[in-house]
């Protein structure tokens, strides 16, 4: 590092890092402290052992042992034949209590000296014990008298090779000498030299040209380093170091791919980004290439198929950006959207401090943009995007997005949606949706600029109830919001700024003449000039205007089969309403006579025709973030209505709509798009031909996140929570109060202590369920030792406005250290689309149900400056042990580690609840606009069913082939929709039928969200 006096904010960030960590393990093993009030074996989780005796009470597991071990191990594969010599060097202290007239009685317990001894080992083929009177006179010397432990290698010969396993053991009596000794030994650590040894291989995961599988050593119940060639030592958390990207690795200067250069003369600087990609890849995919690697790193004959299948996907990567480009070039309207949505994305990052498009976002751009030239074709394929989580996902479907929002207005679709957009949690990222304003205030200051003709871009935000209301009534019926319910219009806030100017003062109103909820800037220098913002967050609005993009969660497509005002976000509404500001009409209902979606509308049935051709009201894209946590039942359900959307779309606008994703794994993406979408799956980009390192990123040595592992032992989880988190915040409130000594002890500038205290002053505590979150909440709050930690809680059942104003208070703390807040307590939903650059420390309580989910929640932290993560195994469960003894590979690895997504389309427990969706959908969206009636009734519907000749077999035919369950292996799906409409037709045709609408008809109602799912169990084929 350089030097403290000319040290920038990153090096002070990573000295600061390191000092966190080792104070906290400190804390954690009682390094540097003399005495204690309580017992040591209840309040330290780290480099303690348990006597033998105690451990081998309980031998109907090994859960005990990993709770409160009684021995640490390395565990070697010796590259001889026995004997073998080695050289071990014991470490560890104790703790002994004074009499009550001892020279502390306030603090009983002492910590004796340190014992250090080098024990020479000889072992044989049988291994054996050594060292144990050593060691015993040596705890004597240090005041300990009854102490003991032995170093004991065992051999482990039934494995393909011979491993020797070197243990420290604590083989102290159960009952202490006397009651002034605890028997536990502490502070312990094993050092194993001299023993010439052959590295494991990785036994999770399969071979790879990609990866190096070797592992020198494996701890048992610690981690394990290697100090140098053969030398190794135990170390109580396992302690693994990711670095930072560069975003270029051509041999070639990296194009300017500034937005405003893009916007002005694009195409010299994606030749240039092609040719380098071109480059690139014959220098690392040609065959030449690959067989100079199979025989420098010895690749099995499989590793090299996969290599070669690897390279195929490369070279199709690069031919979809030559078509990309040459669409640039020959089509005057595509390229003159991209330019323009260069112009718009220059507008909304002004301020953000970045100017330019990373390469790979270009790249992204560039090989998807040929869906609006031949969207049926594309259709064919969702394209995942895959990057690190912070790379800039967000920002390159956003800029795919403004191009076919520009591409739409140029060719004529003048109004509609152009992309619906979804989130798989319930409740939507509020930062996320802010994105997206901008962007669109972008576009739309842009559009005016350029005299593109039609409505202004507009935002729809459509999470239904859990966010912001459905509709707004005049009068109060049960707990329908009106205009002067509690808290409107204020609650229903979404945007944390304006998107036109960043003012923060935005103003809510309600105007009743228009009837909208709307949010208004109040800047004087807001070029919205103080009119409503273009921006709608009550579901019916959303219908009335249908902005050009709709934000929402995944589970609000289930209205599609209970509400027609759903069709516009698939195809054309019915009409316009002749009332200004009343927007778009839908079927005729008893409180809408007209179909208008404003209450008491007096427009009358004098409806006007739409403004434009009905067939461009089908989206061009429905974009789907973090598509890997569609999976289980949640995905199986949603697999059915991504086909009644796509049907409804095709029926009613002749067009399907381009599907583009994001996710945080690759592991299992093409079935996943299959089941999801019935369509192939493709991933940008494609990894490159080391791990880390592509095209498109290169490793740097500028440290990103720390992760420590930890293995608590002998007291409870939420201690260990408690404890860490406790120490985090006295490290800051000393580094606050007493900036010299820390800097000093640190090796920090004091110039960036201010900064330091804002960027590691919060902590997220975070937990796979909501037990745990409250939990730790209410732990941390009784058993801290710090005064003052203030803890806010993130979760799905956290009030909207109240999510809001702690992310506003997260993003621009109080100057007052004391009343900011700590501590987060967090649940998955902070794990999607939070981004604030002042979370950069994080205790997590468990690993997380799956890989995906922890490499989505550590991204939170550490996205600009260092970060440091803690991970608390639940060291009882085998999950968490494994994971434990492999934690260097599971991060560095950690792609590898995700499960294939377990989903399927083909549950006849998900056909049960979704099958009155696709049957409600059908007769909603299709079947009452073409009769020009109203099927709201039974009756109605019972009249309708019998002139056109409808029938249960001919509908349960159309609703199989929708959902794709028209195959040979399909007969008892289709036996079960046959079952399903028979009853549905039987209802319907019964005069006295308890429903009164159609949606009430059948063996049960439409779903009216995706989540309604009685249990959450992995469903199978």
């Amino acid at each position: 590092m350089s030097g403290v006096g000319d040290q920038s904010l990153e090096q002070a960030c990573e000295a600061f890092v390191d000092w966190l960590d080792r104070r906290v393990v400190a804390a954690g093993r009682g390094d540097g402290l003399s005495r204690l009030e309580v017992a040591p074996s209840g309040t330290f989780w780290l480099g303690r052992l348990a006597c033998e005796d105690e451990v081998r009470k309980d031998v109907s597991d090994d859960r005990s042992e990993r709770l409160d071990p009684c021995a640490i191990a390395i565990r070697l594969r010796p590259a001889a034949a026995p004997p073998w010599s080695m050289t071990v060097t014991v470490r560890a202290r104790a703790w002994v209590k004074d009499p009550k007239d001892g020279p502390d009685p306030d603090r009983r317990w002492w910590r004796t000296g340190l014992v250090e001894e080098v024990v020479s080992v000889l072992a044989s083929g049988e291994g054996g014990t050594f060292g144990g009177k050593q060691l015993r006179d040596a705890f004597a010397a240090v005041g300990a008298p009854g102490l003991s432990a032995e170093v004991r290698v065992d051999v482990e010969d039934w494995h393909r090779q011979t491993e020797v396993v070197v243990q420290l053991v604590n083989t102290s009596p159960e009952k202490k000498v006397s009651d002034l000794t605890d028997s536990h030994l502490y502070e312990t650590q094993l050092d194993v030299s001299g023993l010439p040894a052959v590295p494991f291989e990785l036994e999770a995961l399969p071979d790879s040209f990609r990866y190096d599988r070797k592992v020198p050593a494996y701890g048992v119940n610690v981690g394990v380093e290697e100090l140098a060639a053969g030398v190794f030592r135990t170390s109580d958390s396992v302690s693994v170091r990711t670095y930072r990207p560069d975003y270029w690795s051509g041999s070639a200067p990296q194009p300017d791919l500034s937005f405003m250069r893009l916007a002005s003369d694009p195409l010299p600087q994606l030749q240039a980004l092609v040719d380098a990609l071109h480059e690139y890849d014959h220098a690392h995919w040609s065959s030449k290439t690959l067989d100079a690697r199979q025989a420098a790193e010895g690749w099995t004959l499989d590793m090299r198929a996969r290599a070669d299948e690897s390279a195929e996907q490369v070279f199709a990567e690069l031919a979809r950006l030559r078509a990309g480009l040459a669409l640039l070039r020959g089509r005057s309207e595509i390229l003159r959207a991209f330019q323009l949505m260069n112009k718009a994305i220059s507008r909304s990052a002004e301020g953000r401090g970045y100017t330019s498009w990373r390469p790979f976002q270009v790249g992204f751009l560039l090989s998807a943009i040929r869906f609006l030239a031949e969207p049926e074709e594309e259709a064919r394929y969702v394209d995942t995007v895959w990057f690190a989580t912070g790379g800039g996902k967000t920002e390159t479907y956003l800029g795919l997005l403004l191009t076919a929002a520009f591409f739409d207005r140029l060719t004529g679709k003048t109004m509609g949606v152009t992309a619906w957009s979804r989130f798989p949690l319930r409740l939507l990222s509020l930062q996320q949706t802010q994105r997206f304003a901008d962007a669109l205030a972008g576009a739309e200051l842009v559009r005016r600029d350029e005299g593109v003709k039609g409505a202004p871009f507009s935002l729809g935000f459509l999470v239904g109830r859990a966010g912001t209301p459905n509709r707004i009534v005049p009068k109060t019926e049960g707990d329908e919001i009106t205009p002067d319910s509690p808290g409107m219009p204020d609650k229903y806030r979404v945007l944390l700024h304006c998107p036109f100017c960043r003012d923060e003062n935005l103003q809510m109103r309600f105007d009743r003449q228009r009837w909208k909820l709307e949010h208004r800037c109040t800047s004087g220098n807001c070029p919205w000039k103080g009119q409503a913002l273009p921006m709608y967050v009550v579901d019916q609005e959303v219908f009335r205007f249908l902005p050009t993009v709709v934000v929402g969660t995944l589970d609000k497509a289930a209205s599609i089969g209970l509400q027609q005002a759903m069709r516009g976000l698939v195809g054309p509404p019915q009409k316009l309403c002749p009332v200004e500001w009343h927007g778009f009409t839908y079927a005729e209902r008893s409180k809408n006579p007209n179909g208008c979606l404003v209450p008491d509308c007096q427009g009358g049935k004098a409806l006007k025709p739409l403004p434009m051709d009905p067939k461009r009201f089908g989206p061009s894209l429905r974009l789907q973030d973090e598509l890997h946590l569609l999976r289980d039942s949640l995905g199986a359900v949603d697999s059915h209505y991504e086909s009644l959307l796509d049907h409804l779309q095709f029926e009613l606008c002749g067009t399907r709509a381009k599907i583009v994703a994001s996710s945080a794994t690759l592991t299992g993406y093409e079935h996943q798009a299959k089941v999801l979408y019935q369509r192939e799956g493709r991933v940008f980009p494609q990894p490159g031909p080391r791990a880390g390192e592509s095209f498109w990123t290169v490793p740097t040595e500028k440290p990103l996140r720390r992760f420590v592992a930890v293995a608590p032992r002998g007291v409870t989880l939420e201690h260990v929570s408690d404890r860490t988190l406790d120490a985090l915040q006295r490290c800051v409130r000393q580094l606050k109060d007493d900036p010299a000594s820390v800097c000093a002890e640190a090796g920090i500038d004091r110039k960036h202590v201010d900064m330091l205290v804002s960027l590691y002053g919060t902590d997220v505590v975070y937990g796979s369920t909501l037990y745990d979150v409250e939990a730790a909440g209410r732990s941390l709050g009784s058993n801290n030792t710090v005064e003052g930690i203030n803890v806010e809680q993130l979760t799905g059942q956290t009030e909207f406005d109240d999510v809001r104003a702690i992310l506003d208070r997260l993003e621009k703390p109080e100057e007052d250290f004391a009343e900011r807040i700590h501590v987060v307590a967090a649940s998955s939903m902070l794990s999607h689309g939070v981004d604030v650059d002042r979370l950069n420390t994080m205790v997590m309580l468990g690993l997380p149900l799956t890989t995906a989910e922890f490499i989505q929640t550590t991204a939170r932290v550490g996205r600009r400056h260092p970060g440091l993560v803690y991970v608390l195994h639940k060291i009882g469960r085998e999950r968490d042990a494994q994971t434990f003894r492999q934690f260097t590979q599971y991060v560095r690895q950690g792609d590898r580690f995700v499960d294939a997504i377990p989903i399927t389309r083909r549950s006849r427990r998900v056909l049960d609840l979704t099958v009155a969706g696709v049957v409600g959908a059908r007769t909603l969206m299709i079947r009452e606009p073409a009769s020009k009636q109203r099927l709201s009734t039974p009756a109605k519907l019972r009249q309708y069913a019998r002139d056109s000749g409808m029938t249960p077999a001919a509908e349960a035919a159309a609703v199989a082939s929708v959902l794709g369950l028209d195959g040979a292996e399909d007969s008892l799906h289709r036996e079960q929709i046959a079952e399903w409409l028979q009853a549905w037709f039987a209802d319907l045709e019964d005069p006295a039928t308890r429903a009164t609408f159609v949606s009430e008809l059948g063996p049960r109602s439409p779903m009216t969200s995706l989540r309604d799912v009685e249990a959450s169990a992995p469903i199978h084929d």
